[in-house]
């Protein structure tokens, strides 16, 4: 790649320089045949002016070897013409058989007293000559020079401003090789870096970009590889996303159609059941209705709960952040708790931290969390066993804590415990009522006030829940952080 950019470079500098040399030697040969010729009349000229000193007697008392003589010291052919414009005298021919030259223009206008310059075809040499006509006494004097020795002159001139060029090209055509190879170079390396962009491969850059426009594209490039390298992380990360969302759709959907089908199966076993005449055996009637409303109890509160997630990951639960007490809020909801616990002979205590402390918060959103893992502690606690909620302070807010003296959890099952339907103990949590979405619900309702949420436990040791609450405003919408 780069040696045919380079050998392009080349190629275009040569061409200009041709087309450049021919140009000048064409102007140049121009200019060096009418600069020549000019000179040559002026110098004929002015001989055709020492010529007219000398009478026409002592012209005519000359031999033909004089007028030879003469012409050859002039540089040019003599001739000799009489006013009627016959030829008396000529260096290079006989007079008596030359044709008149009363007709010629230079001629003509030497006989009528001025000094004439001609250039045309000599029709006795067959050539194109020079002509300088002047007057002399009863007649005129002509000097001709064949322009083919001016022509020679200037073939003479050119062949050395060529050579002369070329020579001073010499140094032009390296230094031309050296920035073509140059900028091939820079061209080439561009060129397959945008190649390698092409392919897909962001990770490289293109290194001694410059401060040129060159450079500039370079730079641009540079910019594009990890714009596009961005773009294709991110587009990476949401196909892995997508990928795990589609997973938790497809979970989603098989655990809600389980879970509603436990419970739509028993109440349509026990509706059976009584239509088809239990309803009228009073030992087992009221049974199945208090299974029956068992159930459709199950599903309002499965309904809700999952109404309550949706709502939350859809961004359309309406969040109304404020500052509260936190002693206060935690309070209401172990109050509220209380009568549960006391039916199970379970203490609930609070260790109230200090009074002043304030946390940034949704009041309906934290009661509804403190409900999720309270009555998961008061489920999982045998009785007479002890759940204690307490607080601690963090740098940017506070800690809520519930520990229980419950079963505890096998350290493997903790990972998973705040997934949607995840229960450590299928059988038994659907036996106790539980929905499995309690959870889930707590971990999404404290991501969206910009808290987190953990799970410290041990089998037959107790389990401790515990979520973060911020003390200040984080800016957070009216839908949350989810």
């Amino acid at each position: 790649m780069t040696a045919r950019i380079f050998f392009k470079l080349i190629f275009a500098v040569l061409l200009i320089m041709v087309v450049a040399l021919t140009a000048v030697d064409f102007l140049a040969s121009e200019m060096a045949e009418s600069a020549y010729v000019q000179g040559l009349t002026v110098e004929m000229q002015d001989k055709m002016k020492m010529l007219g000193v000398l009478g026409r007697q002592n012209i005519l008392q000359l031999t033909n070897e004089n007028v030879r003589a003469m012409a050859v010291a002039a540089g040019g052919r003599l001739t000799v013409i009489a006013p009627d414009g016959r030829v008396l005298l000529d260096s290079e021919a006989e007079p008596a058989k030359m044709e008149n030259h009363g007709d010629r223009p230079e001629v003509r206008a030497a006989l009528a007293g001025r000094l004439e310059t001609a250039i045309r075809r000599s029709p006795t040499l067959g050539v194109n000559s020079l002509y300088v006509a002047g007057p002399v006494r009863e007649g005129a004097a002509r000097l001709a020079l064949p322009l083919r020795e001016v022509r020679s002159q200037v073939t003479e001139i050119r062949r050395k401003l060529l050579i002369y060029m070329a020579l001073a090209f010499l140094p032009a055509i390296l230094l031309a090789a050296f920035f073509a190879r140059y900028f091939s170079a820079r061209l080439g390396a561009i060129i397959d870096y945008a190649s390698t962009l092409a392919t897909g491969n962001f990770n490289t850059r293109l290194e001694r970009v410059g401060n040129d426009e060159l450079g500039t594209l370079g730079r641009q490039l540079n910019e594009t590889g990890d714009k596009l390298r961005l773009m294709f992380e991110e587009l990476q990360h949401e196909h892995v996303e997508m990928e795990k969302l589609e997973r938790v759709r497809k979970d989603f959907v098989i655990n809600v159609s389980h879970e509603l089908r436990t419970p739509l199966a028993s109440i349509q076993g026990y509706t059976e059941t009584l239509l088809d005449g239990a309803i009228h055996d009073s030992d087992h009637n009221i049974r199945f209705l208090n299974i029956i409303r068992q159930n459709a109890e199950r599903l309002g509160r499965l309904t809700a709960d999952l109404l309550t997630l949706s709502r939350i990951e859809l961004k359309s639960q309406r969040f109304q952040f404020a500052s509260y007490y936190l002693n206060s809020l935690l309070q209401d909801c172990v109050d509220s708790l209380q009568p549960v616990a006391d039916k199970k002979n379970i203490s609930l205590d609070l260790h109230r931290g200090d009074p002043t402390r304030e946390v940034f918060c949704d009041s309906e959103a934290v009661h509804q969390m403190m409900s999720n893992l309270l009555d998961n502690a008061i489920k999982y606690t045998p009785e007479g066993g002890h759940i204690t909620v307490s607080t601690e302070e963090l740098p940017d807010g506070m800690r809520v804590r519930v520990q229980d003296t419950g079963i505890g959890i096998p350290k493997e099952e903790l990972p998973r415990l705040f997934e949607r339907f995840y229960r450590v103990d299928k059988a038994r949590s659907r036996e106790m009522g539980g929905t499995g979405l309690g959870l889930a619900i707590v971990k999404h309702m404290a991501k969206a006030q910009g808290g987190e949420v953990g799970v410290e436990s041990l089998p037959d040791q107790g389990s401790t829940f515990w979520f973060t609450l911020p003390a200040h405003d984080l800016g957070l919408g009216e839908e949350g952080a989810v």
